[in-house]
């Protein structure tokens, strides 16, 4: 019953939701995502500043990136490499671009009705919204629930999975030894909470992504001929122009449904965890972390997710046993990356990519707690409470990393996708509150630039905004 819901979920109805927001989104803000390409540059440039005691701009969007870059841009990029081709990555571009929008717009929104936790540091996110945006704080509780047990239970259960798995294949540890080293090194960090969190996704996560990305980067600049030949297949198998480019689907149908599912769920755009992310954060105006948050989903898509797909082509250009379109099938796609990487610069490899899955999975369970702890704040802020939630969380992870639970990943996903609906319908509706802010934010900007206004005075207002539908609830803003 599970999987026949998660299917339908994933498989139909996220798809076309996540899609159509996207699109609205863009269109609402007038493709904010390209139009303010050097804002975004610049917000993440000066995103370190400012966070005095609390959350910075930049520690709140490496939460949220490590999340979203994980084990689904390796396993989930030569999955829909598989089925749906080359061409399946040119529209997981076209995806990452709308889904930039909805990054957008749910990061400005956990900023603009976030709320101060009293201790230097801010709680926000799609439960906040919706209570104080929408005035359902049942439906905020609703949404605080089950995102709270997806992300502080079910994640760092199937993620110490994927890292026993990972140890046990490289070096034969057993899987309860593995589960063990597992709650060891999570202990720490979740015991410390968000604070705690921050600061190590803070380096984790883009160390990460840099290391992954050079080492494909070496890849390209040792065949540059195949990389160039890649390239030009990604983009004639997304129009159906050469023959032999098809997945095991068939068809360039089969390439713009894989690329859009996987652009959809790898950006984790609209899904309302980069939101939670994104309301603890001090910054001097919401769109700031606004623009911070799209840029995640570039890095996740454009960057990481790409650097899959060439690795994995670059490596089927020369040897067509690890990768040849139509003919590759599913039950490889757990390897297909390491196969590609070692096949292109030796066997060495085997083990630097054991430690990046390690990795990516523990960021992941760190990043997702982050989520967890922040929809549990909007419940109770009862001491006892929190502890009881850190502490479960490092058992979950220890009993995921030593058992078989394929019903724990399906519940995970039933969870996520849930919620992922109740946040986007409400994305929808607020979308006006984020249209305003932005232009607010565009009109102070104009001023700066016209010399009336000093480039660093861009603040927000919350009271008397002509720009916004009404004034927002609380004094968060207003100091």
């Amino acid at each position: 019953m599970l999987s026949a819901l998660s299917n339908w979920l994933f498989g139909t109805v996220l798809i076309w939701v996540l899609l159509g927001a996207g699109i609205w989104f863009t269109l609402g803000t007038r493709a904010v995502q390209l139009r303010h390409m050097g804002s975004i540059a610049r917000a993440v440039a000066g995103s370190r500043d400012g966070a005095g005691d609390g959350v910075s701009s930049f520690q709140a969007f490496a939460m949220g990136l490590a999340c979203r870059v994980g084990t689904g841009n390796i396993v989930g990029v030569a999955l829909a490499l598989v089925l749906g081709g080359p061409g399946a990555v040119f529209w997981m571009w076209v995806v990452a671009l709308v889904g930039t929008a909805t990054a957008f717009t749910e990061a400005t929104l956990g900023q603009l009705f976030k709320v101060d936790r009293g201790d230097g540091t801010y709680r926000g996110g799609p439960a906040y919204y919706i209570a104080r945006g929408l005035s359902l704080p049942a439906v905020g509780g609703v949404f605080a629930v089950v995102f709270m047990i997806a992300n502080g239970l079910a994640m760092p259960m199937v993620q110490a999975n994927a890292i026993t798995a990972a140890l046990g294949g490289a070096t034969g540890l057993g899987p309860w030894w593995g589960a063990a080293l597992v709650a060891v090194l999570v202990a720490p960090v979740l015991l410390g909470g968000v604070r705690s969190i921050a600061r190590v996704t803070e380096w984790m996560a883009p160390a990460m992504a840099v290391v992954y990305l050079l080492l494909v980067c070496v890849i390209i600049v040792l065949h540059p001929v195949r990389a160039a030949e890649a390239v030009g297949g990604i983009v004639e198998g997304a129009f159906g122009l050469r023959a032999g480019l098809a997945g095991v689907a068939g068809g360039v149908l089969a390439a713009v449904l894989n690329g859009v599912r996987r652009g959809l769920f790898s950006n984790e755009a609209g899904l309302g965890g980069a939101a939670c992310a994104a309301g603890s954060a001090t910054v001097a105006h919401p769109v700031q972390q606004g623009f911070i948050q799209a840029f995640g989903v570039l890095v996740d898509t454009i960057l990481v997710c790409t650097a899959t797909a060439l690795a994995i082509l670059i490596a089927g250009g020369a040897d067509a046993s690890v990768y040849t379109p139509g003919a590759t099938g599913t039950d490889v796609c757990g390897t297909l990356t390491q196969s590609a990487i070692a096949s292109t610069l030796g066997g060495w490899t085997a083990w630097p990519m054991t430690v990046l899955i390690v990795v990516l999975a523990y960021s992941t369970i760190l990043g997702a707690f982050s989520y967890a702890e922040v929809c549990l704040d909007y419940l109770t802020r009862h001491p006892a409470a929190t502890r009881a939630l850190r502490a479960a969380a490092v058992v979950c992870a220890f009993i995921g990393g030593g058992a078989a639970l394929t019903t724990v990943w399906t519940l995970a996903d039933v969870l996520l996708g849930t919620g992922a609906l109740i946040n986007l319908v409400s994305l929808v509706l607020l979308s006006r509150w984020v249209r305003g802010a932005l232009h607010g934010w565009e009109e102070q900007r104009a001023r700066a630039r016209a010399g009336t206004r000093p480039a660093r005075a861009i603040r927000f207002v919350a009271s008397g905004n002509p720009h916004l539908p009404g004034d927002l609830p609380g004094d968060v803003w207003s100091r």
